[in-house]
């Protein structure tokens, strides 16, 4: 019996306009009323998930978790509440800054309470319009020197073009850094040994549930962590080949169609 899911959003649970299908959010309900834990698990922090939770019934919600920043952050989100965290030290958000300023890219970087994006352009402003964020005018980033950062990335919607970039990023500073790629048009840096199958692992632990009881939902590679992770890994059917050669499972949905709803009816109910 599966017990706890830890499932990604953009391109898996969400659709194109970020919703969760009224088809989803019924399904997960019928699960949680039979014992499940549904866990969100993603790259964004859990500020900017909020009309995702709510769609849940998880805001403020005892029993409900969520993974943010690759598994930067495993949040209780009644508070919310912090369980575990694993920050990105300043010295590396500020080699990463660097390096990304040479390159035709826009630059996250994130702090638990807000996302800070320098170099935007129009197309990643447009896609933004619906994630809280902060845009920076200016390359200051000083002020985070003294508070809590978790991830940075890059941002290009030609997935060549960062994993060109990725090829030139110095050796000694990818042997410290986990990378990861997601929406296709961003390439994420993380400390490295984070990962969302790592969070998954902890917050399994602190919940009691073994991993034989885990299900990971998820389309792309900041996703493959928790897919060889959990017991049951599965793959949504818009999935980049690597997660679905990685999954024991791809679903026939799409996360414009339910894809989640789709697992949880064949494993969970």
């Amino acid at each position: 019996m599966y017990r706890l899911i830890a499932c990604d959003l953009d391109e898996t649970l969400l659709d194109k306009n970020r919703h969760v299908s009224k088809k989803t959010q019924e399904t997960i309900k019928k699960a949680e009323a039979q014992g499940l834990v549904f866990v969100p698990a993603t790259g964004r922090g859990f500020y900017s998930i909020k009309q995702t939770l709510e769609e849940l019934t998880a805001k403020n919600k005892d029993n409900h978790y969520m993974i943010g920043f690759n598994g930067g952050v495993i949040v209780k989100n009644q508070g919310p509440v912090i369980i575990k965290d694993f920050p990105l030290n300043f010295e590396l958000l500020t080699r990463l800054f660097e390096f990304g300023s040479k390159y035709d890219v826009a630059i996250h970087l994130y702090t638990f309470e807000q996302t800070y994006l320098y170099h935007s352009n129009p197309e990643e402003d447009a896609y933004l319009s619906t994630i809280p964020h902060e845009k920076r005018l200016d390359d200051d980033f000083s002020f985070l020197k003294n508070q809590t950062c978790y991830k940075a990335l890059f941002q290009n919607t030609d997935r060549s073009y960062l994993e060109k970039l990725e090829q030139e990023l110095p050796a000694e500073l990818r042997a410290v850094l986990e990378i990861s790629y997601s929406s296709n048009r961003y390439i994420e840096f993380n400390p490295k040994g984070v990962s969302k199958g790592a969070a998954l692992q902890v917050l399994a632990d602190q919940l009691k549930i073994p991993m034989s009881e885990t299900i990971a939902i998820g389309d792309n590679t900041n996703d493959l962590a928790m897919i060889h992770t959990a017991a049951l890994g599965v793959a949504v059917a818009n999935a980049v080949p690597a997660v679905k050669a990685a999954a024991q499972h791809t679903t026939i949905a799409t996360h414009e169609q339910s894809a989640v709803a789709e697992v949880i009816e064949t494993f969970i109910l």
